[in-house]
């Protein structure tokens, strides 16, 4: 039997928006002294968005900013820095790359996006994103149109706890004001956006392909609880 489900969580990247490259960003630059090309680009975007585990040697102290980069900007941009200097960029590519990754205007919403949250807000289902990130996304929904049908954003760099801590999805649940067993969790990460699980939440995953390619993702992973959208 399909719960009833009374609100939303949506991870961020790879669930509503994706950083989306363009090949003028890497104009100029050089890995160990090599032009990049598309596999290059394709591996430096991959690690700046991969939602766990970790692409570069680090020493103890960069490993920290690295665990720790979600809930300090001054960490997350020591911790992305490390990791494009080390994939071989020069130090003013990898600031250039970096300033990027953190201007919410280099992010591309899913073409069903601000529809979906639309409709949920239509039919007076709560909405929160739930995302582990350093800086703020809200005008990237601004941008598309969609701010006005989020209901709560619950950034870990504000909120001071990661997923797939408890803590962060308890801190979504009390802002949206309703039980674990009444919200769903959509995400693109079975480990980080997986852990609302452990409340009692619902979890649907949904695959972080080019935004071209996913046209209907979260209506689809929506349907499957009896939302419609």
């Amino acid at each position: 039997m399909v719960p009833m489900v009374h609100a939303v969580m949506f991870d961020f990247s790879g669930t509503l928006f994706r950083l989306e490259e363009d090949e003028s960003w890497f104009e100029g630059m050089a890995v160990d002294e090599q032009e990049v090309d598309g596999h290059v680009q394709a591996e430096l975007m991959r690690r700046l968005t991969a939602p766990t585990g970790r692409s570069v040697e680090m020493s103890d102290e960069q490993y920290h900013a690295w665990v720790n980069r979600d809930l300090a900007p001054h960490l997350h941009r020591e911790a992305y820095l490390h990791v494009l200097r080390e994939s071989g960029l020069a130090d003013h590519h990898a600031e250039s790359l970096y300033d990027r990754v953190i201007d919410p205007a280099s992010w591309t919403a899913y073409p069903d996006t601000a529809d979906v949250l639309k409709s949920l807000k239509s039919q007076g289902i709560r909405t929160a994103v739930v995302s582990n990130i350093a800086f703020d996304v809200r005008p990237a929904f601004a941008a598309a149109g969609a701010d006005a049908y989020v209901d709560e954003f619950v950034l870990s760099f504000e909120v001071g706890a990661v997923k797939p801590d408890a803590a962060i999805f308890a801190a979504a649940l009390d802002k949206l004001g309703v039980d674990a067993t009444d919200a769903l969790m959509v995400g693109d990460s079975e480990e980080a956006d997986g852990g609302a699980r452990a409340l009692g939440c619902e979890f649907a995953l949904v695959d972080p392909l080019p935004t071209a390619e996913r046209p209907a993702g979260l209506r689809r992973a929506l349907t499957r609880y009896g939302i419609h959208t």
